[in-house]
């Protein structure tokens, strides 16, 4: 399957991890917990569960419920397991690189579920395949599998320890085998990973909605540069730093903006206050002469009733979203992309016709789907369109587990706002500048903004590298 890129034209949600120890209904409770961290990855899904003496897994291309059923959940025996959902932020999407990821090494069965992107990878897979290693996937997680079975330690954790050095960039990782549970979180903290608690079993999870959804209690987030290991329901978790000197925080300011669930708390905080707080600051950094206030559902809803508070233009419903159209179909003639946005989003005449309309957005990344909105609430009547950004213009691809465009295909890289704006043929245009989007957060200097102003946290080299070359973007701007 080929899908289109352009009816989703967003930082692609990177992936979402689950995992469970000492609960009888393991694996039940991961599909649910994966049914609430749906939004962080839509490719595939799988489960592995596992007990002292059984190791059981299913993974399938496409959404959680049409991976599992009844009959399917029901073989997955064990107290202990780990789930996860899957965007191909590296690797190609097919059933080889779904996760978790299953290897047999010295120790027996592992399981390998990883939100993330490892800068290095490619240069250590490289020396790995000159040294004998056989790799069956693209994914940059099996690089972490071959450097936990080449550890020469005993104990797993201590093996997790070597492999973990080894590697750079972006990770929060669950590792399960026999009887253990192995959460991991890299020292820069870029993406979320949280510890809960369901009675006697320990939950761990992307997203504390996930919790929710099970009735579990949130304990605590995952420090970075930490690994906990579970090895007993009811146990406490034994927990240390593999890194002796912590850099500065660089979480991903992406999933106050977008990635995250409104209902979750990520790095300390219910991401429904900054995404609301973001659509505050707009309204005082970007005024629109305008008689009503939409957004662009659902990712944007909260930024623009945080414009309306602040701007005292009336929110309204102005376009209506189907929320049972999945990912669309690539199709080849651009009137079928065009018809694939209105499949998704149709405007709502009542609210829009005659009026100037003041419509809130997360994000522009290539610009053709933001050209087709403004089209789209046109043709429902409005007299004007403004278009409100909440955040700063994307001008640089990220290289820590969101799948962006690269950065020739990033509209922002190459033309002015103005220019922007000319092009998704609106009335005006306003981003959110980067100063006051990290006035928006609680601590503004603990965030990675790479993807507006360049500034990588971690170094890379080669591939990526290649990526942020400046060529002429092809949407023929």
């Amino acid at each position: 399957m080929h899908y289109l890129d352009e009816s989703d034209d967003k930082p692609r949600d990177e992936c979402g991890v689950f995992g469970i120890f000492g609960h009888p209904r393991a694996a039940e409770l991961t599909y649910l917990g994966l049914r609430a961290l749906q939004h962080r990855g839509q490719e595939s899904a799988g489960i592995a569960a596992s007990s002292k003496e059984e190791f059981h897994h299913h993974l399938g291309m496409g959404l959680v419920d049409h991976v599992f059923d009844p009959e399917t959940l029901s073989k997955l025996e064990g107290y202990v397991a780990i789930g996860h959902n899957r965007y191909s932020t590296a690797g190609s999407s097919n059933l080889e690189n779904a996760q978790p990821l299953i290897r047999t090494y010295k120790g027996g069965p592992l399981a390998i579920a990883h939100n993330g992107n490892l800068v290095n990878a490619t240069r250590v897979r490289n020396n790995l395949v000159d040294t004998g290693s056989i790799f069956h996937s693209s994914t940059d997680t099996e690089v972490l599998a071959h450097l936990i079975a080449r550890s020469s330690q005993h104990f797993l954790e201590d093996r997790v320890v070597d492999a973990l050095n080894e590697v750079r960039g972006a990770f929060s990782i669950l590792i399960m085998s026999k009887g253990i549970l192995i959460a991991a979180r890299d020292p820069y903290a870029f993406r979320p990973l949280w510890l809960g608690r369901l009675n006697d079993a320990h939950v761990l999870a992307s997203e504390t909605c996930a919790f929710d959804v099970i009735e579990a209690e949130t304990v605590r987030e995952i420090e970075p540069g930490e690994i906990v290991t579970i090895t007993g329901a009811g146990r406490a978790p034994s927990s240390f730093r593999f890194h002796d000197r912590l850099p500065a925080l660089s979480q991903c300011i992406f999933e106050y903006i977008y990635l995250a669930r409104p209902d979750s708390h990520v790095f300390g905080e219910l991401v429904n206050r900054p995404r609301r707080e973001l659509g505050r600051q707009l309204a005082r950094e970007c005024p629109a002469d305008a008689d009503v206030v939409i957004s662009v559902p659902d990712s944007a809803t909260l930024a623009a009733l945080g414009y309306s508070e602040e701007s005292g233009i009336p929110f309204d419903m102005g376009l209506y979203r189907n929320s049972f159209v999945g990912r669309s179909f690539m199709h080849p003639s651009h009137q079928m992309r065009e018809l694939m946005v209105k499949v998704k989003l149709n405007p709502i005449r009542s609210i829009l016709e005659g009026k100037r309309v003041a419509v809130i957005d997360d994000s522009i990344m290539r610009g053709p789907t933001s050209r087709q909105l403004v089209k789209l609430i046109r043709e429902g009547g409005a007299r004007e369109v403004h278009v409100r950004i909440a955040s700063p213009p994307n001008r640089f691809p990220c290289f820590y587990g969101v799948d962006t465009p690269t950065r020739k295909e990033l509209i922002a890289s190459s033309h002015s706002v103005d220019e922007i704006r000319k092009y998704i043929r609106a009335d005006s245009l306003g981003y959110l500048s980067t100063e006051g989007l990290l006035k928006g957060v609680k601590s503004g200097k603990d965030f990675c903004t790479a993807c507006f102003d360049g500034k990588y946290p971690v170094e890379f080299s080669g591939e990526q590298g290649n990526q942020l070359s400046l060529g002429i973007a092809e949407d023929g701007v």
